[in-house]
């Protein structure tokens, strides 16, 4: 695929115009490669792929209507044989997962240099993982680390009514259980996400994906 005759098609799926055009520039600066199409989002990365047909697509994250996970899964059932890069400023440990679980061959950062990028792209073709330094290393540490204990049911109740800004006498009125019963089950909500306060317990919950994340 990566031979003088056939050129690699690429796909660049990313929210900001100008990213865009940089990446088409950069990429058409390599005879190997061919952009074939654009998305603005990625309801239109699914749309297009199935038009564009390309054998790499560069995907963001981070984008409206459909995030880039949720695209990569969707355009790779209907065509397995697409290779997705994804391509992002998120390093969260929630970002690298969904995009691995989703079915990405790689993982990298917006600050690759334009070089490692084309590499990137050439190999993703080849279909090789590719990873940024840093995401490899806390997909590593992830694996290694113990899974931490989940939370009960009672206790993403509870959690989820923090999220919603209830105090915790609102909390005990809205779940029909006593004020120090919350604050056990906030003492070990703490303890399983490995914070010290309610705000942080929240946002560690959205990155787990335990709490729906504000859009």
């Amino acid at each position: 695929m990566t031979d003088n005759a056939v050129r690699v098609r690429v796909l660049i799926a990313d929210d900001h115009p100008i990213v865009r055009a940089g990446l088409r520039a950069l990429l058409s600066t390599d005879s190997r490669l061919l952009v074939v199409g654009e998305a603005g989002n990625g309801r239109e990365a699914v749309t297009s792929s199935a038009t564009d047909a390309p054998d790499v697509v560069l995907m963001d994250l981070r984008m409206p209507e459909m995030d880039g996970a949720e695209a990569t899964a969707r355009l790779l059932k209907a065509d397995p044989a697409i290779k997705v890069l994804v391509l992002t400023t998120y390093d969260g440990d929630a970002d690298i997962v969904r995009a691995v679980e989703s079915g990405a061959v790689g993982y990298l950062l917006k600050d690759t240099p334009g070089e490692t990028l084309i590499d990137a792209v050439l190999a993703a073709a080849r279909g090789e993982t590719v990873l940024a330094p840093p995401i490899a290393a806390k997909l590593v540490s992830r694996l290694r680390a113990p899974e931490p204990p989940p939370l009960s049911p009672r206790e993403k109740q509870v959690l989820q009514a923090v999220a919603q800004g209830m105090s915790n006498p609102e909390i005990a009125a809205a779940l029909f259980i006593a004020e120090t019963t919350v604050k056990t089950h906030l003492l070990r909500i703490f303890a399983k996400l490995d914070v010290d306060d309610r705000t942080r317990a929240v946002v560690v919950a959205m990155e787990r994906g335990l709490l729906p994340s504000a859009r």
